[in-house]
């Protein structure tokens, strides 16, 4: 497993203003949480944030954050639990570590990563259904998969692959359902054409039929007499 490391600061100043402050600063808020134990804020670089971004897939990866000033003196194992983004500009404003610990087994959701064009996308017009983008499996923090890779490229229209068909590390546990279905391909969806007029035909209106009305049998004698 490839070591990541990033360097934080102890924040020492909590509060709105003091936030935005410490953003103009080119610092990223952050909070560190562990399980049964006080969560603690901290502060890191925003430049060195992107850079893991840009290098690294960082769900599920093992962070060993380095806190200057902590009295426990080492690096803290830890997976990134939220990032929060500006809903305007996209930047980063807050981060979230979990810290873990690496001989205990965790639970965490895996991506799944297509691999080929499948035969009945390419030569029968069907579509490709992801059904689960991700799976939940059990695992040590060392052990957890980047993602887990499917080849689709035989798959032809009607075709399924199900969380039993998949090949997954001996270390690692699955707990999704083994028959749930991981991709499919569909048929392609079929339109339905509306027949138009020939030219130069009119449309014919439908045929209305009149009802003959029945003259009541003392208008018939009445009228009978006038004709007499």
């Amino acid at each position: 497993m490839e070591e990541i490391f990033l360097d934080v600061e102890l924040r020492k100043k909590i509060g709105r203003g003091k936030v935005k402050d410490l953003r103009e600063k080119g610092f990223i808020p952050a909070v560190i949480y562990k399980e049964g134990k006080e969560s603690f804020p901290v502060q890191a670089s925003h430049h060195e944030v992107l850079r893991l971004l840009h290098q690294h897939r960082l769900e599920n990866v093992v962070i060993n954050l380095k806190v200057k000033d902590d009295k426990k003196n080492k690096a803290r194992s830890c997976l990134i639990k939220e990032i929060q983004y500006d809903p305007v500009h996209g930047d980063i404003i807050h981060v979230d570590f979990n810290e873990i610990s690496l001989t205990k087994v965790i639970k965490v959701n895996v991506p799944v990563v297509t691999k080929g064009e499948p035969i009945g996308v390419k030569q029968e017009g069907g579509s490709l259904e992801h059904v689960l983008w991700e799976i939940e499996v059990e695992c040590l923090p060392t052990d957890i998969p980047k993602g887990i890779e499917v080849d689709v490229s035989q798959l032809k229209i009607g075709d399924a692959i199900h969380i039993k068909d998949m090949l997954f590390p001996e270390n690692v546990k699955v707990l999704n359902n083994p028959e749930a279905v991981v991709i499919s391909v569909a048929s392609p969806i079929k339109e339905e054409v509306t027949p138009e007029a020939v030219e130069g035909e009119e449309k014919q209106e439908p045929e209305v039929i009149k009802e003959k009305k029945e003259v009541p049998e003392e208008g018939a004698e009445a009228q009978e007499k006038e004709e007499k």
